[in-house]
């Protein structure tokens, strides 16, 4: 009803978008991500073999503004690779909600701008994964491939992303992330701008849910692909099966036991 559509906050009739809305807006999504995998693949093939492939997007130590910028889009386009994937039923969600509420021209760009939200919250955070990484560095906690030197730091970070699986903060922003109607029922606002603010927000439970999850590239290995692809499938499987919370709590208890086990080994 395009009247309900001005009321902020209103109740969101259910929705499903046409068939060819639907495939617009996966095509979309899966041309996006793999342009971000076809980047990483591309970056971490060079990673292999001599030192002298370390070109700047992952060397240590930035010295430069370029060097450090590089270091942040590397950041940027992985958490647009393992995220948005998971991202895709809140976005299928806003974008046939959008169609109910406000028909006619224009779903599209709220859609995009939904995504872009969403993608900005990750940004964002790659901005924070950024200067995290640039001080291990600086204390020389990572090796050259970007893997956790320290068993210390490993073993910290292993039981830390266990110990978060269980915490209350955890469980709130994942109940957000697995209902996206009623987030996006209680959250909504019609337009672009709306749209923008509304993917912004998702993005932000949705880096509650999973920030600490991301100190795990410390320990498998930050451009370790197939280390990276399991944690966005883990991410993935988390938010949208059945028992994904289940799941979560149970690979929390392993994490805890993999943390333990690291730090027992390092005093041994």
């Amino acid at each position: 009803m395009p009247g309900s559509g001005d009321k902020a906050g209103g109740a969101v009739p259910a929705a499903r978008p046409s068939p060819a809305g639907r495939f617009a807006v996966l095509a979309s999504i899966a041309v996006l991500a793999s342009i971000a995998w076809a980047y990483l693949i591309v970056a971490g093939g060079r990673m292999p073999g001599a030192p002298a492939d370390l070109h700047a997007l992952t060397k240590l130590r930035p010295s430069s503004a370029i060097d450090a910028f590089l270091m942040f889009l590397m950041w940027a386009v992985m958490m647009v690779a393992m995220m948005l994937p998971s991202a895709v039923p809140a976005i299928r969600v806003y974008d046939a909600v959008s169609r109910k509420m406000s028909p006619g021209p224009g779903q599209g760009a709220a859609t995009a701008a939904f995504v872009a939200g969403y993608v900005i919250a990750w940004t964002a955070f790659s901005a924070g994964a950024t200067a995290f990484q640039w001080g291990l560095e600086s204390l020389a906690l990572l090796s050259p491939m970007m893997v956790s030197s320290s068993p210390m730091l490993g073993g910290v970070l292993l039981i830390a992303a266990g110990v978060y699986q269980w915490s209350p903060m955890k469980e709130a922003c994942l109940r957000h992330c697995q209902a996206p109607l009623l987030f996006i029922s209680l959250r909504w606002r019609p337009g672009a701008r709306g749209a923008l603010g509304i993917g912004l927000a998702h993005g932000l439970y949705c880096i509650g849910c999973c920030w600490v999850l991301m100190g795990l590239l410390f320990v498998g290995g930050v451009m370790n692909l197939l280390w990276v692809a399991a944690i966005a499938v883990f991410v993935l499987v988390e938010k949208a099966a059945p028992r994904g919370r289940a799941g979560g709590l149970f690979a929390g208890i392993a994490l805890i036991g993999c943390g333990i086990y690291v730090l027992a080994c390092s005093a041994c």
